[in-house]
C-alpha cells in the first residue's frame, strides 16, 4: 500500500527540507506562515491533505515563537484530512531543565514533552541535550527517534582536518567526544568547567604536551551563549597552541556569540544544518531521511 506522504517545513527550515525531499522523493507541500498586525500567528495550508501522512520539519531553537504556529499547523492539517503528523525537530528545545534545581521550578522537559505528544504522532530529533533523561521515551508519549551525528562529525574531521586532537570543554562532553575520537581515530582530552552562571564559566588549563604539534578541534553539542567555547579558546591560546577549530552540532548563537567566538581567535566555526546558519558545514539530511517514520 502506497502512503501519500507530504513534507512541510517552517520557512527557516526550507533548506534542509529541500535536501530531505530530494533524498526521500517525498513531495513538498505548500503552506503560508505569517502574523497578523497584532502579532498573532496565521497559517494556511494550500496542499490537499486528504488521506495523507504529513512530515513537518520545524527546528525548535528560539521555540516560544514557534510553538503556537506548530500546534496550529498540526490541528489544521488534521482538520484537512491528514491521517498522521510526524514532527522532525532537528534541534529539540527544553531538554536542559530535566529536574527541579531550585524550589518552585517545574520540570520543563516533561511539561514540554507532554504538550508536543498531544499534537503529533511521532518525533525525530538529532542529539538532544539529555542528561538525567536516558531516552526520549521516558517523557514523550509518542514514538520517537534520537539520531546521532557523531559519525558525521568524525567524517568531517577525518576528511578536512590535518593531525587533529579533539578537545571536550567539560565532563558532560566526555563520552560524546570520546566516541567521535574513536570513529575518526584521533586522540582527545577533556577539560573541566566551573559554571558560575548562565554566561560566566571557568575552564581548566589544558595539558600542553597532549596538544603539541596538533590542530585542536573543540567539540560540543550546542553553542548558545558561547561562553564555554570562548573560555576554552582563551585557555588554548594562553598555552601558545594553534588557533582551534570549533565543531558543534547545534549552532544557536544567542546575541553576538558567533562574532564573539570568531574574535576569540578560532580558525573556524562549523555547525550542522539542524539550525540554519552561515556556519553550517555538516549535513544531517541523509541521517533524517534514513530514519523517517
Amino acid at each position: 500500500m502506497n502512503i501519500n506522504r507530504i513534507l512541510f517545513a517552517f520557512p527557516e527550515n526550507a533548506g534542509i527540507a529541500d535536501l530531505v525531499a530530494s533524498r526521500s522523493k517525498i513531495r513538498i507541500g505548500s503552506a503560508e506562515f505569517g502574523t497578523f498586525p497584532d502579532g498573532e500567528s496565521k497559517l494556511r495550508i494550500v496542499s490537499d491533505l486528504k488521506g495523507s501522512e504529513v512530515h513537518l520539519i520545524c527546528s525548535l531553537d528560539r521555540p516560544d515563537s514557534k510553538l503556537l504556529p506548530l500546534i496550529f499547523f498540526c490541528e489544521t492539517a488534521r482538520s484537512l484530512g491528514a491521517e498522521k503528523v510526524h514532527l522532525i525537530a532537528p534541534y529539540l528545545c527544553y531538554m536542559r531543565q530535566d529536574k527541579v534545581f531550585r524550589e518552585g521550578e517545574g520540570i520543563s522537559a516533561r511539561i514540554f514533552a507532554d504538550l508536543i505528544s498531544r499534537y503529533v504522532d511521532s518525533l525525530i530529533t538529532v542529539d538532544p541535550h539529555l542528561h538525567r533523561i536516558a531516552d526520549l521515551s521516558e517523557i514523550f508519549r509518542i514514538p520517537s527517534k534520537t539520531l546521532h551525528s557523531t559519525a558525521l562529525l568524525a567524517d568531517y574531521i577525518r576528511e578536512r582536518i590535518d593531525n587533529p586532537v579533539l578537545v571536550g570543554p567539560d565532563s558532560e562532553s566526555s563520552q560524546w567526544v570520546a566516541e567521535v575520537a574513536r570513529l575518526c581515530g584521533s586522540p582527545f582530552i577533556v577539560l573541566e568547567k566551573n559554571r558560575k552562571g548562565d554566561r560566566e564559566v571557568e575552564i581548566s588549563a589544558p595539558a600542553v604536551e597532549t596538544l603539541s604539534g596538533r590542530t585542536p578541534v573543540l567539540i560540543d553539542d550546542i553553542v548558545s551563549s558561547g561562553r564555554t567555547l570562548i573560555e576554552t579558546v582563551k585557555r588554548l591560546r594562553e598555552a601558545a597552541l594553534p588557533s582551534p577549530i570549533c565543531l558543534c552540532v547545534h549552532g544557536i548563537f544567542a546575541d553576538d556569540s558567533y562574532r564573539d567566538l570568531l574574535e576569540a581567535g578560532v580558525r573556524s566555526v562549523v555547525t550542522s544544518n539542524t539550525i540554519g546558519h552561515p556556519s553550517n558545514g555538516i549535513d544531517v539530511s541523509r541521517l533524517i531521511t534514513e530514519n523517517l517514520f
